[in-house]
């Protein structure tokens, strides 16, 4: 199938590891500013270099909606932050989720993405192995505050902040046991 506005092959719809880290930054990106601006919060600093290392680690996941990447998220078996410094309960074999982004146009629809997003990550970190799914979030960001701990992940230490106003805290998940 062609899109017929580049001529080019049409990407499929549904999930995939992302492969283009330019396309997953943009929408990171976009994702953050639109956050910014509905909360009035600091948008984090993103590097491309760092979006790209995660691209190509093969750890970013990425929602396709009509050819077009609505959603997505990084889950790594690694800690993005030191987790040495968080009082997370004991865990066997953790996993991380980091940059949730959903599509501006999808967030101001009030689409449902985040929620196939959160769903899709910790899919993923079961059928790898880990026991539980961790995350740094910012709590002023109501919405995805709520879509995170409504889908059972529980705050873990307090709230922090720095010079800028961004503000961020731990959540914890524990993950479905293998069943059999």
């Amino acid at each position: 199938m062609t899109d017929p506005a580049s001529g080019q092959a049409a990407l499929p719809d549904g999930w995939a590891v992302a492969d283009d880290p330019v396309e997953v930054h943009d929408l990171l990106c976009a994702s953050d500013a639109h956050q910014a601006a509905a909360t009035g919060s600091p948008a984090p600093a993103r590097r491309l270099a760092t979006t790209r290392q995660r691209v190509e680690a093969g750890a970013v996941h990425l929602l396709r909606v009509g050819g077009r990447a609505v959603g997505m998220f990084t889950l790594t078996a690694e800690a993005p932050y030191d987790a040495s410094t968080v009082p997370f309960p004991a865990a066997r074999q953790p996993h991380y989720l980091s940059r949730l982004s959903v599509h501006p146009d999808e967030l101001a629809a009030g689409s449902l993405i985040g929620v196939r997003c959160l769903r899709r990550a910790v899919q993923v970190a079961a059928a790898s192995g880990a026991d539980s799914l961790r995350s740094e979030a910012n709590p002023d960001l109501a919405p995805t505050w709520s879509l995170l701990t409504g889908l059972g992940f529980v705050p873990c230490g307090p709230t922090h902040s720095d010079p800028s106003g961004r503000s961020w805290a731990y959540l914890h998940k524990p993950l479905p046991g293998p069943t059999g």
